[in-house]
């Protein structure tokens, strides 16, 4: 469950893209890649077709943070799907649990919400769940314990996630500290900064 902070900096370094794995630092000078103008060192070096599919596989996996083994599980639901694959797989991920508690303000990295989750900070639906790649399902409650509520971290993190964007398939009562699962993202919600295909094309292999 634990990785190294430099780590982090390495994976996002060999990809040359921002992955944003330690939360609102990235949004800072502090980023190693604003730091390290890599870009131009890359720029000559010319990927085969396979080493394209890889990155953005890797690319993906490490944002959501998912195990490789969850990542060929998902490919496979999503090639079931009557959607198309790349967007289905891509919504999966966005269903994990560690996802929807990132992305409701609960926490400040995916990373950090696997740590929470996994010490049993949340509930869905008024039941425990302490697996962070759980799928969550539309209209299904997520929400902070009350016995968490108290905590200084938890008061730290809803502080600095305050002026984070939601989005609209998601609903959040502040107050309450309670979010809703309105629905899964549409197509066009889904990030743009990941080449599906690509994804695709390497599960297909």
């Amino acid at each position: 469950m634990s990785h190294k902070k430099e780590d982090k900096c390495k994976k996002c370094r060999s990809l040359n893209t921002k992955l944003f794995l330690k939360g609102e630092r990235c949004y800072t000078e502090k980023c190693i890649l604003e730091k390290r103008k890599s870009a131009e060192a890359l720029m000559g070096r010319r990927l085969s077709r396979y080493g394209e599919q890889l990155r953005e596989k890797q690319k993906a996996r490490w944002i959501y943070g998912a195990s490789e083994g969850q990542f060929k599980r998902y490919y496979q639901i999503a090639k079931r799907s009557s959607n198309i694959t790349g967007n289905e797989f891509l919504r999966l991920l966005e269903r994990r649990l560690d996802n929807i508690v990132y992305r409701l303000g609960f926490s400040l990295s995916r990373d950090q919400a696997r740590q929470l989750i996994s010490h049993s900070h949340f509930l869905v639906n008024g039941r425990k769940v302490n697996i962070p790649s759980y799928l969550v399902k539309e209209g299904d409650i997520i929400e902070v314990k009350k016995k968490s509520k108290k905590l200084p971290l938890i008061k730290q993190i809803l502080q600095a996630s305050e002026k984070r964007v939601l989005p609209e398939w998601l609903e959040l009562n502040k107050g309450s500290l309670k979010g809703v699962v309105r629905r899964f993202p549409r197509d066009e919600e889904l990030r743009q900064d990941i080449s599906l295909p690509l994804v695709v094309e390497y599960y297909s292999r």
